[in-house]
């Protein structure tokens, strides 16, 4: 295998036996906007683009999310709405809110048969063509129902963005700087959610704003559908068609020598068929070579791999997250911003917060490693959640104890469960597996969101919210158990190194 002589090959790490901790990744300084390791040469100019147009991807999902929240205002209004309609019933609302949501749990079930089969970068490709209809759809829709439909395709483009994106970028990736990448696709979720909310306050008191608000995300759907063209196919992805039999394997090879050459930049110099071939060695070696089945989802390492990435998606959503937020603007009233343009303000401010936590994660994942900032912030969740159930229990007069409760939340979040649990996702899976068991994961996420979602309002009528929140900290705490025990470490490791030494 030709590879660098300091990096040990994924064949002597196996036979020797050796530790993560024993492999050094350090990673040199920059020189000459060149970032140099022990195994990878790569231009930090050439790893934008193969990340800024999947997260793209997020950043539409995030800013559906702050959008709709003031389009829902706008279209309920008799003067501001537009529309003769505008008289709508809860469950109408509620249709419109969460109409992206299930389109989203659509997207992901269909990712699990179409993933492999049209690879990472023609899936982010349909999956902006399903944002561009969708916004479309819904900005000008002529009633009710077209909005629905259009909500519902938007909706299927989030679970495909989703489910591509992180594996896009994983892929694509220099092994020294995926951590802070995928991590940074987090970012782009929330910068969304901020630009949906401050765009959204800005039309908010316009006739038909609605329309406006949603007809906004047309534009950068379309600049990432034209990015994503003019990128390459994941060379990863090329050479498990190759393994697997699909295709003339010199061509395939080829052609993931000419990806990683544009993805990489003249950096990489003349040392990317080395890679490609030590890539083709390592996929070998882990027993590529074989097409998954379904069963096989279920069974040893890949058993283990989806109980890692399905269990942290989960837990995200089931210690609070939907609800927590759900509960800003009434624990903001209580401390006493209950004009409604305070209530905007605190929201994009809330956003504002999100934004800096995901960058203090973005800039520390790739030195500090996925378990502590997990361990870390799951911790600051677990004191947040007694915060705000003590709040409502017994501490009801100290308003300022709920506002704490409520950022030190965000800001915990922000560190751990929201970057890192997509970053792991993405990290986790056996090359073959990764479409697959990633579309499992998203499916999870989004389904466990609709869940929560569903069943706050019901448990706090019957429980109390002191109660709930009590409850998501007894999950929090069984969360910090599961991460200690079943997470592994997987900074500075190879996508195939991971699937090695870690399942």
């Amino acid at each position: 295998m030709n590879s660098d002589p300091e990096r040990p090959t994924l064949s002597s790490l196996g036979r020797v036996g050796k530790s993560s901790g024993e492999i050094d990744r350090a990673q040199e300084p920059l020189i000459n906007g060149t970032l140099a390791t022990s195994h990878e040469h790569y231009s930090v100019a050439a790893a934008v683009l193969p990340f800024l147009f999947p997260a793209l991807g997020g950043l539409l999902y995030g800013y559906d999310i702050g959008a709709t929240s003031c389009a829902t205002i706008s279209i309920e209004s008799a003067t501001l709405s537009g529309v003769s309609w505008y008289d709508l019933s809860s469950v109408e609302i509620g249709l419109i809110t969460s109409g992206s949501l299930y389109g989203a749990l659509i997207g992901s079930a269909l990712a699990f048969k179409i993933a492999d089969f049209l690879g990472r970068r023609r899936e982010l490709i349909l999956a902006a063509f399903l944002y561009f209809v969708g916004a479309l759809l819904t900005a000008l829709a002529p009633d009710l129902a077209v909005m629905i439909v259009g909500r519902f395709v938007y909706g299927i483009g989030i679970g495909l963005a989703m489910h591509a994106a992180p594996m896009y970028i994983a892929e694509t990736s220099p092994s020294p700087i995926r951590g802070r990448l995928i991590s940074l696709k987090e970012f782009f979720i929330v910068l969304g959610m901020v630009a949906g909310y401050g765009i959204g306050s800005l039309l908010v008191e316009i006739v038909a704003g609605w329309r406006y608000m949603y007809g906004t995300s047309t534009p950068l759907a379309i600049i990432m559908g034209i990015g994503m063209w003019w990128l390459p196919s994941s060379p990863r992805w090329v050479l498990l068609r190759a393994i697997q039999g699909k295709g003339d394997m010199e061509e395939l090879r080829e052609a993931a020598v000419h990806n990683l050459c544009r993805l990489r930049g003249q950096a990489i110099g003349d040392s990317a068929p080395a890679q490609v071939n030590e890539m083709l060695d390592e996929l070998a070696y882990v027993g590529e070579e074989k097409e998954a089945s379904f069963t096989e989802m279920f069974r040893g390492r890949c058993l283990k791999a989806l109980i890692i990435g399905a269990g942290l998606v989960l837990f995200q959503q089931i210690t609070g997250q939907p609800s927590v937020l759900y509960y800003a603007a009434s624990i903001f009233e209580s401390a006493g911003f209950s004009a409604a343009s305070d209530a905007t303000r605190a929201s994009i401010l809330l956003g504002l917060l999100k934004l800096i936590m995901t960058g203090v994660a973005v800039l520390v994942v790739d030195r500090v490693g996925r378990r502590p900032l997990l361990l870390g912030g799951v911790s600051g969740i677990v004191i947040s959640l007694v915060l705000l159930g003590s709040y409502y229990l017994f501490l009801d007069d100290v308003p300022v104890i709920a506002v704490v409760g409520l950022l030190l939340y965000v800001g915990c979040y922000q560190v751990s469960f929201g970057p890192i649990g997509w970053l792991m996702i993405s990290e986790i899976f056996p090359l073959r597996l990764r479409g697959r068991g990633l579309s499992i994961a998203v499916l999870v996420n989004f389904g466990a969101n609709a869940l929560v979602t569903f069943a706050f309002s019901p448990l706090k009528a019957l429980l109390g919210a002191g109660i709930v929140f009590y409850g998501f900290g007894v999950i929090a705490v069984a969360s910090l158990l599961f991460i200690y025990f079943v997470v592994p470490e997987t900074k500075g490791l190879s996508l195939e190194e991971i699937e090695a030494k870690c399942l």
